[in-house]
């Protein structure tokens, strides 16, 4: 048995096709398919049911794909440690950000990564929160960009900084000739939100529990920006993140944000890593970078925006 067969089995367990696992293994089908048959031999058990188009993992497979993928992210592990003990800001770090918050936090903030670790290699990755999570458990990820609470006692969280909501109506709707509202003035909104999966739909649920609105029925997106598009062509209002009403992002004269002046709806987001983790005080670091960025970023602003 060998750390080659176990990233072969692990990968075959992950996309349950032996050209897929292949193909991420950067072999051909036929050794990847041969190295577990031999694993199977090695072992005295069946690992995979092979069904024409199905890989199924046997009882005994499962069991074993657990163990070996924490022996081989054990061995990352080593390895990493030994790499930051001689250069502890060189190297790649693989980093995990959701979709509502990326493409708006990351024009900030890469630049300031970059000047503070100019020899870092910054691997991006957008997932939904429970791909991400399920990813940094497995050790395919090495931290990522989450938001709280978390409740996983083996992951370690660091607040980086609370971001506010603003409400965002056409430039028709009644609410347009305001600046600011209430949290009770939501009572009678029907607001749309994004697709299942996204945090940010589960925290824009949260304010229509607490203000009474309601979620408009027959829609759901699959993006913030196609919220935003809805919300310009005068389909209904939405929460938008305040770094997402921010520049780089583009202005719109069709879409009107106000603020919340009393009980105001937030997020609070942590870089988040495994407990285990060699690159526990280098991330201890990158952190202090994301809560050095110009908190404007996090401050409202009413009128109009994209």
């Amino acid at each position: 048995m060998n750390l080659r067969d176990l990233r072969y089995f692990v990968a075959l367990a992950d996309h349950k096709h032996f050209g897929r696992a292949a193909e991420a293994c950067f072999v051909s089908q036929p050794t990847l398919s041969t190295q577990i048959k031999k694993l199977e031999e090695e072992l005295g058990v069946t690992l995979v049911e092979r069904a024409p188009r199905q890989v199924m993992l046997t009882p005994a497979g499962r069991d074993i794909a657990e163990r070996a993928r924490r022996i081989v992210g054990d061995v990352e592990q080593m390895r990493e440690s030994a790499r930051r003990s001689q250069d502890p800001e060189a190297g790649t770090i693989r980093l995990g950000v959701f979709p509502t918050l990326g493409p708006y936090l990351l024009p900030h903030a890469v630049p300031r990564i970059r000047a503070r670790f100019p020899r870092l290699e910054l691997l991006l990755v957008e997932e939904k929160s429970d791909v991400l999570l399920s990813r940094l458990r497995d050790g395919k990820l090495d931290a990522g960009l989450l938001a709280l609470p978390m409740h996983d006692e083996q992951l370690h969280t660091e607040f980086l900084f609370e971001e506010f909501f603003l409400l965002a109506v056409p430039e028709q709707h009644p609410l347009a000739a305001r600046d600011s509202l209430a949290l009770k003035d939501l009572a009678d909104q029907r607001l749309l939100l994004l697709e299942d999966g996204h945090c940010l739909r589960d925290q824009a649920l949260d304010v229509c529990q607490l203000s009474g609105a309601t979620e408009k029925t027959g829609f759901q997106a699959t993006s913030l920006e196609t919220l935003r598009q809805m919300v310009a062509a005068n389909v209904g209002v939405t929460l938008l993140p305040m770094l997402a009403t921010k520049p780089p992002v583009a202005r719109s004269e069709s879409i009107h944000l106000l603020r919340f002046k009393d009980s105001q709806p937030s997020r609070r987001i942590a870089l988040v890593w495994r407990k285990s983790s060699a690159m526990h005080e280098f991330l201890l670091q990158l952190a202090e970078v994301f809560r050095a960025l110009p908190q404007d970023l996090f401050a409202a602003r009413t009128s109009r925006a994209s």
